[in-house]
């Protein structure tokens, strides 16, 4: 196993992505507190981003919008634009890419270089450079921090450190040089190494391991029985400076989740957005050429989540796929609590390559099935052609606030399609 005598990776995170596009795109919001909402200003909801200057004053992400007036009764409340920060992501990507290739991107708003023989002499050079392409290209207000180190997983955790510095948020850069190892990183708390979530946390409690430093001179072996897997041990040998990535994981399930507004929440309302999210990753299961056996619905209220399971036959068509959804909403109206439901999800899984799949001699509705999805190609096609939903089975109607099946997730960029 190697370990880089030099600096070998950067990381890159967007400060306040969502809230710094939109004061990109919109004059008004700049250099105020600004906090992004899902569905527009309703004290309802939470913030799911929020501006550098917002963040000074103390106020995070996932705060609800009365905590955040509290501390500022001027914060700026916008509603999300998902498919402008899928546009601006690629965007930024491009311009980053014309300074440093991209080794891996890890979400919409956080991303890896390798450096070149070049670069690892002088990383701060580079990262400059990069913030440059980035401010002079696309805006001044769409800022980075970067971390810089001898692999991955240490070049972001420095990354986390330099959010941070002389009191102001954002724009910064950390430099962890291999000969000055570990001493910047034993500084770190242990919440914010990645991987060590609150759970982690109490496992490693219970090992009589409460610091970033303590973790340092823990014994591999020990780390992996705590993990209960080779990921602790990937994790040492990542924290003290080895060049060890983790594997790369196989997409298991395909699904859209969706907080609903106060008319869709009964019953019926949510059917209806059921059935756009159910279709939106059919799509997608569509475009990975793959079919799904399963089909798994949630639906949350107040006080309980409810959920349930649907088997199939190796589909990707439209039709199937909602013939099984309906399956599973009559079980709902049967099973469900009255009152309002405040959340669902719509996932498919049990995944099989299309060039896998086998005709069950036992089916006798194997021609309805080729017809089923022949007519689902060509409403691809036609969707494909005009690049919007102009056919679709049964009606297609967007809840309030747009953007089902467009959610930005923490593991998945969306794509064009997906806002359809």
């Amino acid at each position: 196993m190697r370990k880089p005598e030099t600096v070998e990776h950067l990381y890159i995170d967007c400060d306040g992505f969502f809230a710094s596009v939109e004061q990109q795109m919109r004059p008004r919001l700049r250099e105020r507190p600004v906090g992004v909402v899902p569905f527009g200003d309703t004290e309802r909801t939470g913030l799911i981003a929020v501006s550098k200057e917002a963040k000074m004053l103390g106020i995070k992400g996932f705060m609800s919008i009365r905590e955040a007036r509290r501390i500022c009764p001027d914060i700026q409340i916008v509603a999300q634009s998902p498919d402008l920060y899928r546009r601006a992501h690629n965007a930024l990507t491009m311009q980053i890419s014309s300074v440093l290739p991209i080794d891996v991107i890890k979400s919409i708003d956080e991303l890896s270089c390798r450096l070149d023989s070049t670069a690892i002499h002088n990383p701060a050079a580079v990262a400059h450079e990069v913030k440059k392409a980035v401010s002079d290209n696309i805006g001044p207000y769409i800022t980075l921090t970067m971390g810089a180190a001898a692999n991955r997983h240490l070049a972001k955790i420095a990354c986390k450190q330099a959010k941070w510095h002389d009191g102001v948020y954002g724009d910064g850069l950390a430099v962890w040089k291999p000969e000055d190892m570990p001493g910047p990183l034993l500084q770190m708390d242990i919440k914010d190494i990645p991987g060590i979530g609150p759970n982690m946390r109490q496992r490693l409690y219970h090992a009589n391991i409460y610091s970033t430093e303590s973790l340092y001179r823990t014994d591999p072996k020990l780390m992996r029985k705590i993990w209960g897997n080779v990921n602790g041990e990937r994790l040492w040998y990542a924290l003290h400076g080895y060049d060890i990535e983790a594997e790369e994981s196989k997409q298991g399930m395909i699904g859209h989740s969706r907080v609903l507004p106060p008319e869709n929440r009964s019953l019926q309302g949510s059917r209806e957005v059921a059935r756009l999210l159910a279709v939106k990753a059919a799509r997608r299961l569509r475009r990975a050429n793959l079919y799904a056996s399963g089909l798994w619905v949630w639906l949350a209220q107040r006080d309980s989540n409810w959920r349930h399971m649907e088997r199939m036959m190796a589909v990707n068509d439209d039709h199937s796929i909602l013939l099984a959804l309906e399956r599973a909403w009559r079980v709902a109206a049967a099973q469900l609590p009255v009152g309002p439901i405040f959340n669902l999800g719509v996932t498919l899984l049990d995944f099989s390559q299309a060039n896998e799949c086998q005709e069950d001699l036992f089916n006798t509705d194997m021609d309805e099935r080729r017809k089923w999805e022949a007519t689902t190609r060509a409403i691809d096609e036609l969707n494909q052609r005009y690049g919007q939903t102009v056919i679709s089975l049964g009606e297609w109607r967007q809840p309030s606030g747009g953007y089902a099946g467009g959610k930005i997730s923490f593991s998945r960029i969306p794509d064009a399609e997906d806002f359809w």
